[in-house]
């Protein structure tokens, strides 16, 4: 029997963020992704990013980073939302 990939989305920012996490999420699971809570088991872990305002950057930043730090070997961190597309350069050298 095939393993099931593991997603965990974390979602951050305005509640349009919380919707466009949920939408990514139905499509993960329709892609055969099984969520998990838990970001050290899974096999792609979702940063959805709000960068309105430089608190809000900041906390985007350090939770991409805690996510690039737990994640398991050969996982994925993929960052989606404002931040994602304000910082897009910066962000592919982590």
């Amino acid at each position: 029997m095939k393993r099931r990939l593991l997603v965990h989305f974390v979602s951050l920012g305005c509640p349009k963020n919380l919707v466009d996490s949920e939408r990514l999420l139905g499509a993960a699971v329709n892609l055969g992704f099984t969520p998990t809570t838990d970001q050290t088991e899974a096999d792609l872990i979702v940063v959805n990013t709000c960068a309105f305002i430089e608190p809000a950057t900041k906390e985007a930043v350090e939770e991409i980073l805690k996510a690039v730090g737990v994640r398991k070997v050969g996982a994925k961190v993929a960052v989606v939302g404002c931040l994602a597309v304000r910082y897009e350069k910066d962000l592919a050298r982590l």
